[in-house]
């Protein structure tokens, strides 16, 4: 099993590029395990307070889940990935069972700040994007799938997201193997990742 982290800024193309890594594989070899998923679940907290909780933070995530379905995929087992809204900012009862394959992605923001978690990957990728362009797939994002307005989304912007950047995120930058500029726009830098798992994976 190779197991790839891929980070990156909130809406620097980190998506993008694994969903274009996948296409480039071989069909059903490849396992996401997304850090949103691990959010915490906050059903405890009124709804106000939930609305206002910083997801750009390390304190927002359930690390220890996340490092421990990690090595239980690792070791050929299927795990329960939970399923968290951003629209009730709580988890759902139900659970999407998640099956080991040769190639394991983990994709989040945060990933590479945590050494529990880095030392399960093979490869470690940061995924970079200019400040503009990051805000700019984030309103978009923020409006269609969290339905938030434009002056909420830019709010949030200047209150969490880009102080949260600069503290928790481009930091981890200096961990990765392999730093994507361009986000998912950069074909050659992905093609180049896609040749590297594929080799490895024969190995």
């Amino acid at each position: 099993m190779l197991i790839v982290g891929i980070a990156g800024g909130t809406g620097s193309g980190k998506t993008t590029v694994v969903r274009k890594i996948i296409d480039k594989l071989p069909e059903d070899c490849v396992t996401v395990v997304p850090q949103d998923s691990y959010y915490k679940d906050n059903s405890h907290l009124p709804l106000e307070e939930r609305q206002k909780i910083n997801f750009d933070h390390p304190d927002a995530i359930e690390w220890n889940l996340l490092v421990h379905h990690l090595k239980e995929l690792k070791n050929n087992k299927p795990v329960n990935q939970p399923i968290y809204s951003y629209l009730t900012c709580t988890r759902n009862e139900e659970t999407i069972e998640v099956i080991p394959r040769k190639i394991v992605i983990v994709e989040g923001i945060l990933i590479l700040g945590q050494k529990d978690l880095r030392n399960l990957m093979d490869l470690k990728v940061f995924v970079s994007a200019d400040a503009d362009d990051r805000l700019s797939r984030v309103i978009q994002r923020d409006i269609v799938e969290r339905g938030r307005s434009v002056v909420a989304v830019l709010d949030r912007y200047e209150k969490t997201v880009k102080p949260s950047h600069l503290q928790f995120i481009e930091p981890t930058m200096r961990y990765a193997d392999v730093i994507v500029p361009q986000g998912g726009e950069n074909d050659v830098a992905i093609d180049l990742l896609t040749k590297y798992i594929l080799q490895n994976l024969i190995k």
